[in-house]
């Protein structure tokens, strides 16, 4: 008996996207997740074909008081170079050229199928942002996780924040100001910036038995990398227990945690701020806030960076921010 593989749409899945009228319904989206950090990053063209070269000031120059009649010896700063690899995201949708033209439906199936891909590429990239570890997946960029994930002995250690928990079902809060000269992501030295998309049109494609047939192929990339360029530009509140979160027993005082993470940021003045958490932190949150004081979270109105109205809860003036590829299954940061 053949086996359909499980990459390709098949008639059942064709079949199941009609509605009784033959036409292509709007399918439920119930996979699609809120990553609201991909619309606040703020993107940069690389300076390298791979990535983007930044220099960071490492030592300050030595200074002297001086006396009349008297010299003082030359000094220089230390600077030091880092180098920041971009990663490749790739996918391809192959849908068979005479499954996609039945009915007539050919642009709205294929459409259906696109929005899929794009909520993927989406939900990796975000996940990617916080997570991404070349140490364990070469083909990755480094993550803010993996950056902020040392409390003893690390240099950035003054902007993890501890929230106490001690067991491996912890989450954390972030805050990042992003700025070209604070964190921003980038893209290789010549190339497009975001995802792109590209319908290469009917192609001849091959099965697993690698006999060849018609098909609509749809191109996906999306060439990402994260640049902190100023570590004290980034806090992370990190082992916050979830069920003690949702049991209101021993929790974390959110707000407390919070404000103490704003106090780490030199200066707001440098880039566009903003808190991002998952569902679980921001529900629970907002049931603190209210124990505390009707004023400790407020809605705020305005346009987001793509000119789209938009209302957002925020904390001392920093909006809040959704990204549900934060995990409630963190191990403790030490």
């Amino acid at each position: 008996m053949a086996v359909l593989s499980t990459n390709a749409l098949t008639l059942a899945d064709w079949a199941k996207r009609l509605d009784p009228d033959g036409r292509v319904p709007v399918v439920a989206e119930l996979l699609s997740q809120s990553n609201e950090i991909l619309d606040d990053a703020v993107f940069q063209e690389g300076n390298t074909p791979t990535g983007h070269r930044v220099v960071i000031r490492t030592g300050l120059p030595q200074v002297y008081w001086r006396s009349v009649n008297q010299g003082v010896p030359s000094s220089k700063s230390a600077t030091a170079q880092v180098d920041e690899a971009c990663g490749m995201l790739e996918a391809y949708c192959r849908v068979d050229k005479d499954l996609a033209e039945l009915n007539g439906n050919t642009a709205q199936f294929r459409l259906s199928e696109d929005v899929a891909f794009l909520e993927a590429m989406n939900q990796t990239q975000a996940g990617t942002m916080f997570y991404g570890n070349p140490a364990t997946d070469p083909r990755q960029y480094l993550g803010l996780a993996s950056r902020y994930g040392t409390i003893s002995g690390a240099g950035n250690a003054q902007n993890i924040i501890d929230a106490g928990g001690v067991s491996t079902n912890n989450t954390s809060i972030w805050l990042v100001v992003w700025g070209d000269n604070t964190v921003f992501c980038t893209f290789p030295k010549g190339a497009k910036a975001g995802l792109t998309h590209e319908d290469m049109g009917v192609l001849t494609v091959y099965d697993g038995s690698n006999n060849p047939y018609q098909a609509y192929q749809t191109h996906y990339q999306w060439k990402n990398g994260l640049v902190v360029k100023d570590w004290r530009y980034v806090v992370r509140i990190c082992n916050i227990n979830t069920a003690n979160l949702v049991a209101n027993t021993a929790a974390a005082d959110l707000i407390a945690l919070m404000s103490r993470s704003l106090d780490r940021i030199p200066n707001f003045g440098m880039g566009r701020a903003a808190f991002y958490m998952n569902r679980t932190v921001y529900s629970i949150l907002r049931l603190q806030a209210l124990q505390k004081s009707n004023y400790a979270l407020s809605i705020e109105k305005g346009l987001n960076q793509f000119g789209t109205p938009q209302s957002w809860l925020n904390f001392e003036g920093v909006p809040l921010r959704r990204v549900d590829q934060l995990l409630n299954t963190e191990a403790r940061v030490v």
